[in-house]
């Protein structure tokens, strides 16, 4: 009876991706993902830490006092360290407590020890108080040590200081 549950064991292990390596002893399976060498999965990580923001407005020349443009620069603190600078498009009823804002913002420093630049992309909402919120990593932006990231922040603001939660990966840097 042992020996049919190993085998149904195995089979299901091969048919779903995973080498099996039998060794003399009965009582010894070495079990393993068939594509982990070529292809290891990555395994999602958080950084979390503080961040301090300069937004700048900057002057279009434009009469119209519902869109606005400004640079953004930002000094990163925690699992994240380093820089970033950035340009930001908003629009809104500042009144009702609608807008939106768009902003496109490379970052450069140290990701948990990894050092290189990416690109964040932010869309935001406010919808008569109640925010949504959207920041990805720009696909293939990741240089250095950072190649292949991947991954979405969150921000919480308290008492006017701004933390986040980076949940990102690093997949491999291949072509």
């Amino acid at each position: 009876m042992r020996f049919r549950l190993t085998s149904v064991i195995i089979v299901l292990l091969l048919s779903i991706g995973f080498s099996v390596v039998e060794s003399e002893t009965a009582s010894s399976i070495r079990v393993t993902r068939k594509d982990s060498a070529q292809n290891p999965t990555p395994m999602t990580t958080h950084a979390t830490g503080t961040f301090e923001v300069k937004l700048t407005p900057q002057d279009d020349k434009s009469e119209d006092k519902t869109m606005g443009r400004m640079t953004v620069a930002k000094k990163w603190q925690g699992d994240l360290e380093g820089t970033s600078t950035g340009q930001m498009l908003s629009g809104g009823d500042v009144a009702k407590g609608s807008a939106g804002y768009v902003a496109i913002e490379k970052v450069t420093g140290t990701l948990k020890g990894k050092k290189g630049t990416f690109i964040f992309q932010h869309s935001g909402t406010m919808n008569r108080g109640e925010p949504t919120l959207s920041i990805t990593v720009v696909p293939d932006s990741g240089t250095d040590e950072l190649q292949g990231l991947v991954g979405t922040m969150t921000i919480k603001i308290e008492n006017g200081k701004h933390f986040y939660d980076f949940e990102y990966k690093i997949n491999c840097p291949c072509e």
